[in-house]
């Protein structure tokens, strides 16, 4: 692989996971229900509806979900695949792998930005307890439904909240999975963002 190749590519990566995180988490804020008035939220909605709203014509919501967002994240995924696998061998992939590729590279990417959140939820804690910034909000916000279930079975204990390490463990056990459910259908790592 040349330079000028290496470096599309790493380019092409790039602005493709940042906008499909974008689009992730305008699809969680709306999962979760979040604050639509928050900055953050605001910030997201501009961003993501050059693309989102043209989609939303064909792609009908589920239960107050747009799953435009979704449906995006999903074809940028394909698109970053085709990219990356052009720029390398100058070949297309099958369809069927290609499809199978980007919904485990969707479901990495999601699992990163709960691992993400989670860790910033808990830095943020000790660092800012009580704030009220919005980021922090939007973090509680995206992390609490997650959280909840996990609070039930390990409750705080001595003022300490032991319930984040049990979702770290169903994080990591999910990134396994999804790294040899890859392997298995061939996916090398690089090809995917999210994996």
């Amino acid at each position: 692989m040349t330079a000028t190749a290496e470096i599309l590519i790493y380019l092409i990566q790039t602005v493709l996971s940042l906008y499909m995180i974008a689009m992730l988490l305008r699809f969680l804020l709306q999962v979760v229900r979040a604050d639509f008035y928050n900055p953050i939220s605001q910030f997201l909605v501009k961003i993501t509806n050059p693309l989102v709203l043209p989609v939303r014509k064909f792609v009908p919501g589920l239960a107050g979900i747009d799953m435009a967002s979704l449906l995006l994240t999903f074809l940028l995924q394909m698109l970053a695949i085709i990219a990356t696998l052009w720029l390398i061998a100058a070949q297309l992939p099958p369809i069927l792998p290609l499809l199978i590729w980007a919904a485990l590279g969707v479901v990495g990417l999601l699992v990163n930005i709960y691992f993400f959140a989670l860790l910033a939820t808990i830095i943020l804690s000790w660092v800012a307890p009580g704030s009220q910034n919005p980021a922090i909000f939007l973090l509680h916000q995206i992390t609490e439904p997650v959280m909840a279930p996990f609070r039930k079975v390990l409750p705080a204990m001595g003022g300490m909240d032991f319930s984040p390490i049990l979702v770290f463990v169903l994080i990591n056990v999910i990134q396994i999975a999804l790294r040899h459910m890859a392997g298995s259908v061939g996916l090398s790592p690089a090809l995917v963002i999210g994996l």
